[in-house]
């Protein structure tokens, strides 16, 4: 079935990795490609901005956007991927949500950072801004200057608080890709779970039962974020995936105060998704 790949670009070195990656990552797969810049005026030092200079600005980034597709088609040479480019004038998180709604998107793809990177936070404002808003499809944010490998072995961390029925398909439709193993990993500090936990726990077991998994216990002595930090090492995992809803762990992870102190947290792709329901 061909898959339909939605990848937001600020052409900046961060976005065409995560684009670089998207097309090493489905290599073997027919896939259509969509291309998204939504375009802005940025701020100006200049005096009168006039709709002539604004007019040459949109003209430049839409030539941009040809240019990357034609870089796409040139270094990518399988006949089973196409390419499409989407150019919009509305706020990036409308104009993601217009595409995928439009192109019934399957999967989204961008960078950590974009053009305006930074060494002391783990995401930039639009990744936050999608991650948060999110809610059509699933998102798998690919670090600043990440060299594909394929994703082996792709954890997947969970609370056994909630049942995961269909949320699961993204999860294990790239673990079909490479038969990857998932991993399944909870943190917690007591070593027994609840009965909803355990029922949670052996319903994940069903789902996941024609796939190759494992289940992990971590314990909580230290936060979270540095617990899934050494399970990424320990385990060499390629992917971390987790299922974003209220009160989630993705809730922590993307709030700033917090990114700041992760300074070891591991540069692998995080393939965020949403919840249902």
């Amino acid at each position: 079935m061909k898959q339909s790949i939605l990848i937001p670009t600020d052409f900046s070195d961060n976005a065409w990795s995560a684009l670089l990656y998207t097309l090493k990552l489905y290599k073997n797969q027919s896939c259509t490609f969509y291309l998204l810049h939504a375009w802005s005026v940025k701020s100006s030092t200049r005096t009168y901005i006039t709709s002539n200079y604004i007019d040459t600005l949109k003209a430049d980034a839409e030539k941009q956007l040809f240019e990357l597709k034609d870089q796409a088609d040139a270094i990518d040479e399988l006949s089973k991927h196409t390419f499409e480019i989407i150019f919009s004038t509305d706020k990036l998180q409308d104009a993601v949500n217009a595409a995928v709604k439009k192109h019934q998107i399957d999967m989204v793809f961008m960078g950590t950072k974009g053009a305006s990177k930074s060494k002391e936070i783990l995401f930039g404002s639009n990744t936050i801004n999608l991650i948060k808003q999110m809610k059509l499809c699933p998102i798998l944010v690919v670090p600043d200057a990440f060299d594909f490998v394929a994703p082996k072995e792709i954890a997947f961390a969970t609370d056994y608080n909630r049942f995961f029925g269909d949320e699961l398909q993204p999860l294990k439709d790239i673990s079909k890709l490479y038969d990857s193993k998932i991993k399944v990993v909870h943190i917690c500090k007591e070593k027994t779970l609840t009965d909803a936990q355990n029922y949670n726990l052996s319903m994940l077991q069903v789902n996941l039962g024609d796939y190759p998994h494992s289940f992990h216990w971590m314990p909580n002595d230290d936060k979270k974020t540095e617990e899934i930090s050494k399970f990424i090492k320990e385990q060499n995992i390629d992917i971390l995936t987790l299922i974003n809803y209220q009160h989630s762990f993705i809730e922590n992870l993307i709030n700033e105060p917090i990114i700041k102190n992760i300074v070891a947290y591991p540069s692998i792709p995080l393939l965020i998704i949403p919840a249902l329901g």
